[in-house]
């Protein structure tokens, strides 16, 4: 099938085109598609004669968007919104990436897709947001909320990580966030089999989660990253009021994977494999 993928050069872009298998793709990146005028992003998918659309655009600069709140409400709201609009006029499915912090992070249970919302601050509320105007545009979707993405590519958490421990000998790690590290490939896949399978069966529509297993804290990855990489550097547990950031981030950002395992058969990826895979990408491109 044909896939329009709105998405260049970040993480998940990157590994959808580098996992699409026998799916021709369309790839449209910050030059050819901006993010920032929605009807010129819908007007792509009028034009399109693809079979589905993915779209790994997002505004993820989380303490940015605190003060920048418009540009975060038109690319992770207004934009997507008119995105969904326009693949159900289409009538081709439109696979979206959100985020655990649509959550409150209360309590320490992984959160269903059908829990409550109550975003901490104004990237959750504009992802939020968009959520909700790709469900009313009425078309054949998949929301995929995920968390805490890392790859190879691009800036995340393990290649800074990787770096830090490698320049230090000890590093002070928030230990009271919990949740699920994604490997960005993991991520890729659920999005490639969400679009084939919207295409054969729209009943499939809905919000699905799609985070690494099995949970953990920012500091206990952080150790997880060293053992990995060979690295001797001593990891000091802070709670997060010790490291104030412009957002709140939530505490627990378990998610419930259960109904995407269900729906399309993907599992809960494994972070620890997955974190293999990308130290074993990360070596090969300094070789």
């Amino acid at each position: 099938m044909k896939i329009l993928v709105f998405g260049r050069t970040g993480q998940l872009a990157t590994e959808v085109q580098r996992r699409a298998g026998p799916h021709e793709l369309d790839i449209r990146g910050s030059q050819d598609a901006d993010f920032t005028d929605p009807e010129a992003c819908a007007a792509i998918i009028a034009a399109t004669d693809a079979d589905a659309v993915i779209n790994t655009s997002a505004y993820t600069a989380v303490d940015k968007a605190e003060s920048d709140g418009d540009t975060a409400r038109l690319v992770n709201a207004a934009t997507p919104a008119r995105l969904a609009e326009a693949a159900a006029a289409k009538g081709i499915p439109f696979v979206h990436v959100s985020t655990d912090y649509v959550f409150d992070g209360s309590g320490d249970r992984p959160f269903a897709p059908d829990h409550p919302t109550a975003p901490l601050g104004a990237y959750g509320r504009t992802k939020l947001e968009g959520e909700e105007a790709i469900r009313a545009a009425g078309g054949t979707h998949a929301i995929l909320r995920t968390s805490w993405v890392v790859s190879a590519h691009g800036n995340n958490f393990v290649k800074t990580m990787l770096r830090l421990g490698r320049e230090r000998d000890r590093l002070t790690i928030v230990a009271d966030q919990i949740g699920g590290p994604t490997p960005a490939a993991a991520l890729a896949d659920a999005c490639l089999a969400a679009a084939e399978q919207l295409a054969a069966d729209p009943s499939k529509s809905g919000t699905y989660h799609v985070s690494g297993g099995p949970d953990v804290s920012w500091a206990d990855f952080a150790r997880e990253i060293f053992a990995q990489a060979g690295i001797s550097c001593e990891v000091a547990d802070i709670p997060s009021s010790d490291y104030p950031t412009p957002a709140k981030r939530p505490l627990n950002s378990r998610m419930d994977n259960s109904a995407t395992e269900a729906a399309f058969g993907f599992p809960r990826p494994d972070w620890k494999a997955g974190l293999a895979d990308i130290l074993a990408d990360l070596a090969e491109d300094k070789a």
